[in-house]
């Protein structure tokens, strides 16, 4: 296998033609870049000139064995599952001329293998900043007991709070905080569908969005409560509500993320249903080796680089 074995593009309907069916085969693993290119493809129609994205496919024997992009925005590459030997032919072919990758997400295996693959081709140090567990729905077990209250729709009366929202939730994560009405349309929430919980008052304390549905897979993202709101059940009852509304809708993965370190989440959604899948890797390649003597920095919290989250 070889460097050239990676077939690059700038040109997102030739990259779709021969990797849609792939992208669509494995759609709980393959639930970031399902949503991330429909976004783009979407982004595409109706700015034709936003900057650039490359995107790659690895071949053999005619079949699409492997996939990757990288935004323009972020600069970071986001990785389908690869073995250590392809992880190292794309680290070979993306440290040559062009764009050098300010990072990498993928799978846990795969994002070690091209971390340490980079460091070998560029001497570079990678450093470990994000870390997120993804989870797919088996049997919806509301939780008892339920909170008081009922789900409801987000309205566009209630863009306000959501944004709100939004910010706060991205602010908890480690995401840039600068998300306000004249930014919403460009962030990874715009596209969202959001749920409410509200008190018998219809006072809302919870929210959760989720993603279209592609592939008969939605993702649940993200869920809040405000920190003076939470413990109270809240967050288990509107992904419940969500969960049930994503089935109902007819598909078939229901998928989430969660920070691997918040056991109460964690255990939350296992409650729920929510059964671990694997784990997710992020590595920051543009950081300097450190000094000797002085510990590296520490990582970032979970949904800081990534499009999509666990919640609380």
């Amino acid at each position: 296998m070889r460097p050239d074995d990676w077939h690059l593009t700038e040109d997102l309907d030739e990259f779709l033609a021969h990797t849609d069916a792939f992208l669509r085969s494995r759609p709980t693993l393959h639930n970031t870049p399902l949503t991330t290119i429909e976004k783009l493809r979407r982004r595409a129609a109706e700015a034709p000139d936003a900057g650039p994205t490359v995107f790659g496919r690895l071949e053999s024997g005619g079949e699409v064995r492997a996939v990757f992009y990288r935004l323009a925005s972020s600069g970071r590459v986001t990785l389908t599952p690869l073995s250590p030997e392809e992880a190292d032919t794309l680290a070979a072919r993306l440290a040559g001329p062009g764009p050098t990758p300010s990072g990498v997400i993928a799978d846990h295996d795969t994002a070690t293998a091209f971390a340490q693959a980079w460091q070998r081709h560029t001497g570079s140090v990678p450093v470990r900043d994000w870390w997120g567990r993804l989870h797919r729905l088996g049997t919806l077990t509301p939780p008892e007991p339920r909170p008081e209250g009922r789900g409801r729709i987000a309205a566009e009366a209630d863009q306000e709070q959501v944004i709100r929202w939004c910010a706060e939730f991205a602010a908890d994560v480690g995401e840039a905080p600068a998300l306000d009405a004249a930014a919403w349309a460009g962030t990874r929430f715009a596209d969202k569908r959001f749920t409410f919980w509200e008190t018998p008052d219809g006072t809302p304390v919870s929210m959760a969005g989720s993603t279209p549905m592609l592939a008969g897979m939605i993702r649940v993202d993200p869920v809040y409560t405000p920190a003076h709101l939470r413990g109270r059940g809240y967050a288990g009852a509107v992904t419940v509500q969500v969960s049930r509304a994503a089935l109902e809708a007819g598909a078939t993965d229901v998928v989430l993320f969660t920070n691997p370190v918040n056991r109460t989440s964690n255990a939350l959604y296992r409650r729920i249903g929510y059964v671990p899948v694997t784990d997710f890797m992020g590595y920051d390649l543009s950081r300097a080796a450190p000094e000797a003597g002085r510990p590296r920095s520490r990582p970032r919290s979970p949904g800081a680089t990534r499009p999509v989250r666990g919640g609380r």
